[in-house]
């Protein structure tokens, strides 16, 4: 075990780089929803949010490419991290479904629910991503504890849409429904990724995937008419842009290193920090307080976690 392995292989590490990882992933919603503000998005001018996507996903793609050359250099790589020519197709497909399936529900449902909403619907991605892996890619069993960590999970997703004696009636397609169908493509995604990192660097994936994704969010966005005004746009706003593009470079980065030296179910039972992450800082930032800490809120938020912590260590007892 070399001394790179060694280090990160300590649970103090670990804990600490996965902490890192999940606010990260967690502040992405309530930057997105201070981004429309910024940009002079409308809630209803989906095209636009598609090119703002698109921004930052093109943005985050040369970050992590960046990073990636700048590990391989040290570990004695080329100069430049690039894709095998036989990665291409892969990472294509891992474009329009990471990035282009999943964002394009996720900025337009963002934009017609709250960030506590939307934080505790993004949680069913862990549990859509078992279902997946069982049902799509067989690549593991449904066990009783799994079957139980859903079913506390998705617990949550119901109770975040109710209010006072009955369901919210503000719940719609493009707004929950959205991101649940956002939550899905992320599902699909989780299976894709591990199929192909068999057969390519997991970071050469992230990096190339986030690029032609984001290249083809503009290019659907503007091709539909949508339009960001740059000419006003505060310098707040850009500063905010390149956070975003940074939340997806280095909290995929980090989270591939973790995994390089580490087994699986060891990093993933951190990520129930996530959504815990997304609904505080949704609530702080975005001035959602009396939904995220009313009874509704906070019992669908433990109820989400609970799940995800009950999947993932049940993962956690299986071997990498």
């Amino acid at each position: 075990m070399n001394s790179a392995e060694k280090r990160m292989s300590r649970t103090g590490v670990v804990f600490g780089c996965a902490l890192i990882c999940c606010f990260l992933w967690g502040s992405a919603a309530p930057s997105i929803k201070i981004g429309y503000r910024l940009f002079d998005i409308a809630a209803a001018d989906s095209m636009a949010q598609i090119v703002f996507a698109g921004m930052r996903f093109m943005l985050a793609g040369v970050m992590v490419i960046l990073a990636g050359s700048f590990l391989n250099r040290r570990e004695g790589g080329g100069k430049l991290l690039k894709p095998q020519k036989t990665s291409l197709a892969m990472i294509l497909k891992l474009a329009m479904v990471q990035t282009v399936a999943q964002y394009v529900f996720y900025y337009i449902g963002l934009a017609h629910t709250t960030g506590v909403k939307a934080a505790i619907i993004g949680g069913s991605n862990v549990f859509l991503s078992i279902f997946i892996a069982v049902a799509v890619f067989h690549m593991e069993r449904l066990t009783l504890r799994k079957l139980l960590g859903c079913a506390v999970g998705f617990a949550g997703v119901v109770i975040i849409n109710v209010s006072g004696n009955g369901i919210d009636m503000s719940v719609s397609l493009l707004g929950e429904g959205f991101i649940l169908l956002s939550s899905l493509s992320y599902a699909l995604s989780s299976g894709l990724i591990k199929k192909y990192s068999e057969k390519e660097n997991p970071v050469v994936l992230s990096g190339y995937q986030f690029l032609c994704g984001g290249i083809v969010l503009t290019a659907v966005g503007l091709f539909c008419g949508g339009r960001v005004n740059l000419a006003g746009v505060p310098a707040g706003g850009w500063v905010l842009l390149l956070y975003m593009g940074f939340i997806s470079a280095a909290a995929y980065t980090l989270w591939g290193i973790l995994l390089k030296y580490n087994p699986v179910g060891r990093v993933a039972v951190f990520g129930f920090m996530n959504p815990m992450f997304s609904f505080l800082l949704s609530a702080l930032l975005l001035g959602e307080g009396s939904q995220a800490f009313g009874w509704t809120g906070l019992s669908a938020l433990a109820l989400v976690c609970a799940g995800i912590l009950i999947v993932n260590l049940t993962t956690k007892k299986q071997p990498a």
